[in-house]
């Protein structure tokens, strides 16, 4: 089938589904076999964080744009992101910009009570959540860590991808979360708006 076809065939069965009120089908994207650009945050609650306390996505409703990181405390890559994340946090929240970390993993140095050590001993600054249910990563389309999802006021996912286009800091030269972020706060569409996460696998068990 080719791509003009598929296209039609996406545009009449949105063009049936809101005639009759049904779910309006969402593709997947490009780099990702669950979400898609534009498609409405899935929703998510009673997630335990390293505070304690239980978290949902609806508490972050006051934030301007939510930026959600699937990460693990095992995962060397996420390990050399912490810094820049807290950076983010930083210089992104005066801005109405809230950030959180999901956990998905299910390795015992991941345990909700690792993430508590971890966020003590590095002085994590954003919310770190846990999810031994595995749902939001599969809800996401979360294959690796770190892997990140910038949703906008309206918590419609506006990025999803890398963080940065470079392990080591100091060769930065695409800072893609923090170029998605200002575009939204500015008005604007996030370019490029998909980007192949890569990071350590995360193993999924069967669902629940």
């Amino acid at each position: 089938m080719s791509a003009m076809q598929t296209s039609k065939r996406t545009l009449l069965a949105t063009a049936i589904a809101l005639a009759f009120g049904w779910p309006v089908p969402v593709d997947a994207g490009q780099f990702n076999g669950k979400v898609n650009i534009g498609s409405s945050a899935p929703e998510w609650k009673g997630l335990v964080g390293s505070d304690g306390k239980k978290h949902a996505l609806e508490h972050y409703r006051a934030a301007t744009v939510l930026v959600i990181a699937f990460t693990a405390n095992s995962c060397p890559v996420s390990q050399m992101y912490e810094d820049r994340f807290n950076r983010f946090v930083k210089e992104e929240g005066p801005h109405g910009v809230a950030f959180i970390a999901i956990s998905c993993s299910l390795l015992p140095s991941d345990s909700l009570g690792k993430i508590k050590d971890r966020v003590c001993d590095n002085h994590l600054t954003f919310d770190y959540l846990f999810d031994p249910s595995q749902q939001t990563g599969r809800d996401y389309g979360a294959t690796v860590t770190p892997q990140m999802f910038v949703l906008d006021q309206k918590r419609k996912i506006a990025y999803m991808g890398k963080f940065d286009d470079n392990l080591e800091t100091e060769k930065v030269r695409r800072k893609y979360v923090e170029d998605a972020v200002r575009a939204l706060l500015a008005g604007q569409r996030p370019e490029p708006s998909e980007t192949r996460a890569t990071g350590c696998g995360i193993e999924y068990g069967r669902p629940r």
